[in-house]
């Protein structure tokens, strides 16, 4: 079972203060219960990860998740289906591996250098398809992904800023603290201009989870070593698995899987406390979410190093 079937049947670990306990419960409080299609969002769980990204303060909390209702309703991230967003994937360019890190956490390897499209929407709800299918595979005790981006083959014309904002909204406004790590692989030189004109717009807890790997750099591998099972990770990134993309293997998987998408977005029986509160629609008029948090975090830079 997945960590989100766990979230979605109240089987996650109580593992909150009494203080945070009390935060959650606010928050859930000031949804009121949600329509059964939004209901994974009051999880414990759920809640906890908008709290956390808003260094638990309810108020910011509470609009982050807020202005995320509004995203789902239009949006509609349960409903993209393989076959709406294949043709994104014929090159390999995002895909979730079938292996994990030691931790079990899903894997999603991006290759910007096999860019196949120009459509930033059609990139995007990719992106967003293949997050979703990453935490639909997670195990119970796990609620993040990591991000493995190799550079190979990537120049200046795979460089696009837009892109590069829309991918880190998705990310930190929609999903928060579902990243572990971001692993930059042998990104060359050309690229430090670009990260310096993306790094304000990460957030702090963001920008702390990109590490730059490089592989002729013993220091640097290893955090490979350290993170992943070297027989199964993929030799582009030092490891001595050779399998290679097959773009049908992987819509045979993503299928299979789009099979198990509507079952967690069913609510099941609802629970006592859920009968306590009046159905409610989401308050989804406040504006688009502040990446601000309560007090400023010290940074650590991430640096491209020289060739």
């Amino acid at each position: 079972m997945s960590s989100v079937m766990y979230e979605a049947f109240g089987s996650e670990e109580n593992s909150f203060s009494e203080e945070q306990r009390a935060k959650i419960n606010e928050v859930r409080a000031s949804l009121g219960k949600l329509p059964d299609k939004l209901f994974l969002y009051s999880s414990d769980a759920s809640l906890a990860r908008y709290l956390t990204a808003r260094n638990w303060n309810v108020k910011k909390a509470t609009k982050m998740l807020n202005d995320t209702l509004k995203w789902w309703l239009e949006y509609k991230p349960e409903e993209i289906r393989w076959d709406e967003v294949a043709h994104e994937a014929e090159t390999g360019k995002i895909y979730r591996s079938s292996y994990s890190d030691k931790d079990g956490r899903s894997i999603l390897v991006m290759r910007p250098g096999c860019q196949n499209t120009k459509s930033t929407k059609g990139q995007i709800r990719y992106l967003v398809y293949c997050m979703e299918n990453a935490i639909l595979n997670l195990p119970p005790d796990q609620e993040q992904m990591v991000w493995l981006i190799d550079f190979q083959e990537f120049n200046l014309s795979n460089i696009s800023l837009k892109v590069t904002k829309e991918t880190a909204d998705v990310l930190q406004n929609h999903h928060p603290e579902r990243l572990a790590l971001a692993i930059l692989y042998n990104p060359p030189k050309f690229f430090e201009p670009f990260w310096m004109m993306l790094k304000p717009f990460l957030e702090p807890k963001t920008y702390r989870k990109v590490k730059f790997v490089y592989s002729d750099d013993d220091g640097t591998k290893k955090i490979m070593e350290d993170l992943f099972n070297v027989d199964e990770l993929d030799c582009a990134f030092g490891g001595n698995n050779q399998v290679s993309f097959n773009i049908d293997d992987y819509a045979a998987r993503m299928r299979e899987d789009d099979k198990q998408m509507p079952l967690l977005w069913k609510r099941p029986n609802s629970s006592a406390s859920d009968k306590q509160l009046p159905a409610t629609t989401p308050d989804v008029s406040l504006g688009k979410s502040s990446s601000d948090s309560d007090e400023p975090e010290k940074e650590i830079d991430g640096q491209v190093r020289n060739n």
